[in-house]
């Protein structure tokens, strides 16, 4: 290799990037202190914005396409550099391709769970997960925050970070869906839920030039003995009526066991049946050794009739005389004293339930009482 062809080999005049990988984010041109000769090459694809960088600033982007690199085209790069008045010498400059294509294989789960509470079942543990996508937006910015100066910066160095503020972000999620959807309704609402997260997630990741396009919800699981609990109330919701399924279980178990071979049921049934046919035989061949039907029974004496219940208590009444209170007396007592004339019409009578004192002519309970007496004879 002669002189110029080494010196030549110091100036780069195709810079392009090729991603032969499926997860590199950010690729830095490989410039290995060599010279970018002004009038290069500048090669940008589909998907991929290229990025000059000077001295740890941000210069120059480049969107999808050919470029011929010049003054006119780097102008940020050229205040940068000092070049007022054109400049045609090759310059420094580090140059990083990033990848703006959707990054889909990404992943998410619970590691804990998240403590919710259901209107139905009170506080609930769930778990959830399912996958999310990824794409820069804004790639100085990007390059800024989250790269750096690395050289090749893979998905996987920023997945803990997005795994971070995805759990941060999930917990408040979820703990709003359960309130306003029951636990058992959360299934059908995984897509709603989904799309408030990619909103809230690319809200978040705007400082550092991210958003998340897409976020799945693949399942949501309560814990194993929640799940136990609600198969058991299922399966009694299926079954119905209990009484019916436990002889239709008894019926088939006996039905099994009677084909079991050595089960000792088959025989036992079988023993059962030969001995109801020989005794059927046994009375067909002596019709005389039949047992005789048993003579009636004579009828039953007719029931006695039940005894009478006992008579209600009679009303206690008191009676005023002179002034004074006595009693209490029945209605058989007061009938004699009507007869003996110490209890007239005009006698203050009461019992409980009565508002007040009342005459005894007045009481309907006791007219029939004064029915045969006559009324005191008139004075001389």
């Amino acid at each position: 290799m002669g002189l110029f062809d080494a010196i030549r080999g110091e100036f780069i005049d195709i810079i392009e990037w090729t991603d032969d990988s499926r997860d590199t984010i950010v690729w830095r041109f490989p410039r290995h202190d060599n010279e970018i000769k002004m009038g290069a090459q500048l090669t940008v694809r589909a998907s991929q914005i290229a990025v000059f960088v000077n001295e740890g600033r941000v210069a120059d982007v480049f969107a999808p396409g050919m470029y011929t690199l010049e003054t006119r085209n780097i102008p940020i790069l050229s205040t940068l550099k000092g070049w007022k008045h054109g400049f045609d010498s090759p310059f420094k400059a580090e140059v990083y391709f990033v990848n703006t294509r959707r990054f889909s294989d990404f992943k998410w789960g619970t590691q804990n769970p998240v403590m919710v509470r259901d209107p139905e079942f009170g506080p609930v543990r769930l778990r959830a997960f399912g996958g999310y996508s990824v794409r820069v937006i804004d790639p100085p910015l990007f390059i800024g925050e989250l790269v750096g100066t690395d050289p090749q910066f893979r998905t996987e160095e920023v997945e803990g970070y997005l795994r971070q503020m995805i759990v941060g972000r999930l917990g408040s999620a979820l703990a709003t869906a359960a309130r306003d959807v029951p636990v058992l309704d959360l299934a059908i609402h995984q897509h709603d839920l989904g799309q408030r997260m990619s909103q809230a997630l690319t809200q978040d990741m705007a400082s550092v030039g991210l958003e998340i396009p897409d976020f799945n919800v693949e399942s949501i699981t309560l814990p194993p003995e929640v799940e136990k609990a609600l198969d058991k109330r299922t399966q009694m919701g299926v079954l119905g009526d209990l009484d019916q399924y436990t002889k239709f279980q008894t019926a088939s178990a006996i039905g099994d066991a009677a084909e079991t071979p050595g089960s000792g049921m088959g025989e036992a049934m079988g023993m059962g049946m030969g001995l109801a046919a020989a005794q059927q035989m046994a009375q067909n061949m002596n019709p005389q050794a039949q047992p005789q039907q048993a003579p009636p029974q004579p009828a039953q004496a007719p029931a006695q009739p039940a005894a009478a219940p006992p008579p209600l208590p009679q009303a206690e009444w008191f009676v005023g005389v002179n002034g004074q209170q006595a009693g209490p007396f029945d209605v058989n007592a007061l009938s004699q004293q009507v007869g003996g004339g110490s209890l007239t019409r005009d006698t203050l009578v009461w019992k409980a339930g009565m508002a007040q004192w009342t005459a005894a002519g007045q009481v309907p309970e006791l007219s029939e009482l004064f029915a045969a007496t006559p009324p005191p004879m008139p004075p001389a």
